[in-house]
């Protein structure tokens, strides 16, 4: 048996870590920093990631606190975070930005558990994708004589294994996120 399952291998990390991101930056209600990761802040004459401005920590459990190194954006940054549009809040104080996460409605809650379940479809998608690409380079394999049928059904075997698997991950990571939307 003669195939790399290197590629489709690294589709799936590639899914896992898709989620993995689109996740972090769905709001659940606590304070996560990375929800943050997408605003982009108009300082010094450009656009520049919000991390590469200031520091962000989080201060309980629904407030984060933003530490600008430049006191002198504080301002520009309480406008992106506002602009980006997120259901947070923002205050200014002294020594930067409290960003306070409202609680969530359960209306609000029931949205978001259905757009986790999108995007846990489409990283689905994304991993039988993978499969089927993957399935028809074995079945490419078996027609040059380079596998046997035998082989080629073996790898058929560990290839629905690998699907089974990611499939498993990318569904524990759901129930991880409905978990942190439900309490």
């Amino acid at each position: 048996m003669n195939y790399d399952f290197k590629i489709f291998d690294g589709k799936i990390i590639g899914a896992r870590e898709w989620l993995a991101k689109e996740y972090g930056g769905l709001r659940t209600g606590r304070a996560t920093p990375t929800i943050l990761d997408g605003v982009m802040v108009s300082a010094y004459g450009s656009m520049t990631a919000l991390k590469q401005v200031a520091n962000i920590g989080i201060e309980d459990a629904r407030t984060l606190r933003v530490s600008a190194w430049d006191p002198s954006i504080i301002k520009d940054i309480e406008r992106a975070i506002s602009a980006a549009n997120l259901g947070i809040g923002t205050t200014a104080d002294s020594s930067g930005l409290r960003v306070t996460f409202p609680e969530l409605s359960a209306e609000r809650r029931e949205q978001l558990v259905k757009i986790a379940k999108h995007k846990l479809e489409e990283a689905r998608a994304a991993v039988r994708v993978a499969r089927d690409e993957a399935w028809k380079e074995i079945q490419a394999k078996e027609h040059e004589g380079t596998l046997t049928e035998d082989d080629k059904f073996s790898l058929k075997e560990e290839l629905q294994k690998k699907v089974d698997s990611a499939n498993g991950d990318l569904e524990k990571a759901f129930g991880k996120k409905e978990g942190e939307m439900s309490a």
